[in-house]
This record gives structure tokens, C-alpha cells and sequence, in this order.
């Protein structure tokens, strides 16, 4: 069996062996790296910021973080239960945690740490608003897009190994070229649609976490709509972004909405 063969054969065995199950999709998706792994080295990245930066507490922002993040923690929830999959956050520690910084973003670690700036509240603009974001950044830890991200990586790397290997007896410069079109090719027909792809579906998720929750999805649009206004049309094109254009996301969120209040009504959530 020579190197090449054995190569082919560790991407197959690596691909059967590593995958997990996204409740909220029934995708299956790659997970190289275990969550008993990926936690505790989340919650320990976490406390590092939270040292590192201004952590503000007790003001009426800082409440109603923790508010409507637990409000979306419960209706994930409620919605885990009502699917059979309750015991699916045994393991989350949540937090939510409001800093003081003028970037425009709001996160969520896996396992349920969460953070947001206060930069990104003029563009939230309300509890709906928040809850949108919320939502989003939560589906991101709920669907294992850390996970999924970091088992791609493993497997880019182990890619560009199997390239080395397989132009090992062209000349140098061929050798150079061939490994400069894999790190290309890779990144924008590979990483960067993964990447969009756990955009969409984290607004998929979060949409219907907020709608659980209370809130109308409609206000998701809205969200996108200040942020797109925000931005002032500076934004790379969407095949060299990690992101979905601000243009597609809401298209997308509008044709999700029923979808969102259908599940919502299931448990007793209405919306006029």
C-alpha cells in the first residue's frame, strides 16, 4: 500500500468515524474534536477575556443581557425537550456578559459563554434586537459550528499533506504553485462557503429561538437592516467573506418568518 493510497484511505476512515448529529437539522456534521475537549479550553478562553477586558455589571444594558439571554436558553430548551433531546445541555455553562467596546459584534463560546459589546446595542436597539443576535450567536454554540469549524481545519491541514505528498517528485516550483492553488482553493471552495453556511443556519436556528422565546422574528430583519445601514456598503464580495452578504441575509430571514412562528405557535407563542 503505497503513501498516497494510505492517505486516501485516513480521509475516509477520519470522515466515518467523526461525525455528530445537529438536533435542530439532523445534519450530520464533523466533530474530530470532542465537546469534552473543546469546553473546557471555551470556558477558559472565556474567563482570559473577561480579564482582559472592561466586563460591565449592574447597569440596565447589563440586566437585560442576562435577561434575554436566559430567556433564549430557555426556550432552546423547551424546544430540546419537545424534540427528544433534553440531556443536549448537560454540559453548557452559561454565562452572558456585557463589555465595554465600541466594535460592533456579540459572541457565543461553545458550551454557552456569551459576550456582547456595547457597540453592537445601537444596531440591536431593543430587547427584540437583542434577542436576534442573541438567538444567532446561541445557534452557533448549539449546532457545534465551533466544533464543525475546528474538525475542517484538521482536515485542511491533512489535505495540504496529501497534496505535499502527491507533487513530492515535481520540481520545486511546480511544488510551490500546486501547494499555493490548494491553500487557495481550500480557503475560498471550501472554508469560506462552511463558514456562510453556519451563518445561515445560525439565523435558521436563532430565528426560531427568539420566536420561542417571545419575540417576532420579524425584528431579525430589522437587526440586518440598521446593521446593512450601519455599514455604509463596505463589505468584501460575499465568495471571499465568511458572512453572507447583509442583502441575502435578509432575504433569507424574511422567507424563514412563518417557519419561525409556526414553531413558536407549537409551544403556545403567538404573534398579530
Amino acid at each position: 500500500m503505497n503513501l498516497k493510497f494510505k492517505i486516501i484511505v485516513l480521509f475516509a476512515l477520519v470522515l466515518a468515524v467523526s461525525c455528530a448529529k445537529n438536533p435542530f437539522t439532523g445534519k450530520s456534521t464533523m466533530a474530530l474534536v470532542p465537546n469534552s475537549q473543546i469546553f473546557p479550553m471555551a470556558f477558559q478562553q472565556y474567563n482570559q477575556f473577561l480579564s482582559e477586558n472592561k466586563v460591565i455589571t449592574g447597569t440596565t444594558d447589563a440586566k437585560r443581557i442576562e435577561t434575554i439571554g436566559m430567556k433564549i436558553k430557555t426556550a432552546s430548551e423547551r424546544w430540546l425537550t419537545a424534540n427528544n433531546q433534553a440531556d443536549y445541555l448537560k454540559d453548557y455553562a452559561w454565562e452572558y456578559k456585557l463589555v465595554d467596546s465600541k466594535e460592533v459584534n456579540a459572541w457565543c463560546m461553545p458550551g454557552g459563554k456569551i459576550v456582547f459589546y456595547t457597540g453592537i446595542l445601537p444596531i440591536c436597539k431593543d430587547d427584540a434586537g437583542i434577542a436576534a443576535v442573541m438567538g444567532h450567536e446561541v445557534a452557533h454554540a448549539l449546532a457545534n459550528h465551533g466544533q464543525q469549524r475546528m474538525s475542517a481545519g484538521l482536515l485542511q491541514q491533512l489535505g495540504a499533506v496529501g497534496t505535499q505528498v502527491a507533487v513530492g517528485n515535481k520540481d520545486p516550483q511546480t511544488q510551490a504553485l500546486v501547494m499555493q492553488a490548494y491553500g487557495i482553493g481550500s480557503q475560498v471552495g471550501g472554508m469560506l462557503p462552511f463558514s456562510r453556511a453556519h451563518e445561515s443556519e445560525a439565523d435558521m436556528i436563532g430565528l426560531t429561538l427568539m420566536a420561542i422565546a417571545g419575540y417576532d422574528p420579524i425584528n431579525a430583519v430589522k437587526v440586518w437592516e440598521r446593521m446593512s445601514a450601519n455599514s455604509g456598503g463596505q463589505a468584501p464580495p460575499e465568495i471571499l467573506s465568511t458572512h453572507p452578504s447583509n442583502e441575502t441575509r435578509i432575504k433569507e430571514l424574511t422567507a424563514l418568518i412563518p417557519q419561525a412562528k409556526a414553531e413558536a405557535a407549537k409551544f403556545g407563542v403567538t404573534f398579530k
